[in-house]
């Protein structure tokens, strides 16, 4: 038996029995229960619920690739509609093992230090001035999971990583350029919220958006948002598919499993019925109302798997661009050159401008920005409701509410020609429809027809 605390009342015992089953320990020194840790999960900013995200990559949005160029784009951004800028990487990137001749941007050399390609830190801060005082929120990439080839850490705290049996750093994937990090390790745990804390409040950003979420322990992340939430109230995005990274504290994640089956939907491989069943698979995985960013590309969508214009070409974007700002719970995302539209994989390792000419998708994307930012019924904790006007396998419908405003949404997820009917009397009446700017006289079993790949936005 092992004793865990006495109290002794008199100087000696008188039975060996009770002097083999407790210690002497002076009053001073009697220890108290541990206080219970404080584990509660700080909210984040409400502002990200009637947001939008809009990815810069620095490097191919203009010729000079700098935050100096690029901050001539905020006007026009701020015209478009756009609310937060998340910009990839933009720390050093490792020489050690590159990719290409300029690297992968999540191949971190330094934690605290600016990539001299986009310019210095003092450009940095400039640049987030810049972009508060226009009325933007901005974010910044984050890579946890691990750090470039040469980081500093590898040397000056080998411990901090994962290692083989020959005592060698390891690397997950195809990830040659990087380490794995050893989140075990307390002292490197710390570290990373450390440099976390470093940004928010050196250059005053205002949030986080976490690459690969999903492998780094949840656990981490708790504690983490919890230590940044006491300097900011920050808004923290999380590139990952599990539900307990809304518990851990993040805003939002990546509807993996919704966007894979969009793309099989665009492909004919599967009918409009298939994505109420993502959303009842997310039911019974996720908390109610977790915030999901949809998209139909991003960097690595567009480089390595032919996103948009591989996967939602031509007439194809347009319907799932438009269920992308309009579904429930999304924080919609607009990849860096969709607006123009960029119709090419942009090259990842090496010096690949853009090329920004005529902007061509940009009303398209600003008509749906701006109808988010004015109607609360398609703010992220509005109702969502599915309605029927047809064939369900084809026209995908459903109506976003809150309060007053009601917004009707009619997509036809199909390569044939549809036709709508208005069965439900809720749906009656002379919304405004969106793209056409003209009043929608709706009345009951009222028939129209959809064109393949059509879409239909209704404000009421």
């Amino acid at each position: 038996m092992t004793p865990v605390f006495c109290r002794m009342l008199v100087v000696t015992c008188l039975m060996a029995s009770f002097l083999s089953s407790c210690k002497l320990m002076p009053k001073e020194e009697e220890k108290k229960p541990a206080a219970p840790k404080d584990t509660t999960v700080i909210a984040g900013p409400d502002w990200v619920k009637q947001s939008n995200v809009y990815e810069v990559n620095v490097r191919q949005y203009t010729p000079e690739g700098t935050f100096k160029a690029f901050a001539t784009s905020l006007p026009r951004l701020k015209k478009m509609g756009v609310d937060i800028l998340w910009f990839m990487p933009v720390t050093p990137i490792s020489k050690t093992d590159r990719k290409g001749t300029l690297g992968s941007y999540y191949a971190v050399a330094d934690y605290k230090a600016i990539n001299p390609e986009f310019g210095t830190m003092a450009d940095f801060k400039q640049l987030v001035q810049q972009a508060h005082d226009s009325g933007f929120k901005v974010v910044v990439d984050w890579v946890a999971n691990h750090t470039g080839a040469d980081h500093p850490w590898l040397t000056q705290h080998p411990d901090f990583y994962n290692r083989d049996s020959t005592g060698k750093a390891k690397y997950v994937f195809d990830w040659t350029d990087t380490r794995d990090l050893n989140f075990d390790n307390k002292e490197m745990r710390d570290s990373m919220i450390a440099a976390m804390k470093y940004w928010l409040q050196e250059t005053n950003i205002d949030g986080f958006r976490c690459d690969v979420a999903g492998e780094v322990p949840t656990d981490f992340w708790k504690a983490c948002i919890q230590q940044l939430r006491k300097v900011k109230k920050v808004f923290m995005l999380a590139e990952g598919d599990k539900g307990e990274l809304h518990t851990a504290g993040f805003d939002a994640s990546y509807p993996w499993d919704m966007f894979q089956t969009m793309k099989k939907v665009a492909a004919g491989e599967r009918n409009a019925l298939s994505l109420d069943s993502v959303l009842m698979r997310q039911d019974s995985t996720f908390p109610a109302g977790a915030i999901r960013l949809y998209f139909t590309s991003n960097h690595d969508e567009n480089s390595w798997n032919k996103s948009d214009f591989g996967t939602f070409p031509g007439a194809k974007h347009a319907p799932f661009a438009v269920l992308t700002q309009t579904m429930r719970a999304s924080l919609p995302l607009i990849y860096g050159g969709q607006e123009e539209p960029v119709i090419r994989a942009i090259s990842f390792f090496e010096k690949d401008n853009i090329g920004f000419k005529n902007y061509a998708r940009a009303p398209f994307y600003t008509t749906l920005l701006n109808l988010r930012k004015r109607n609360t019924a398609l703010a992220t904790d509005a109702a969502f409701r599915k309605v029927s006007v047809g064939d369900d396998k084809a026209l995908y419908a459903y109506v976003r509410e809150k309060g007053k405003d009601k917004v009707l949404v009619i997509l036809n997820l199909s390569n044939k020609e549809q036709t709508i009917t208005i069965k439900d009397s809720t749906l009656t009446g002379t919304p405004m429809n969106l793209f056409l700017g003209a009043k929608e006289p709706f009345t009951l079993n009222h028939s129209f027809n959809i064109e393949p790949w059509g879409y239909i936005v209704c404000e009421y």
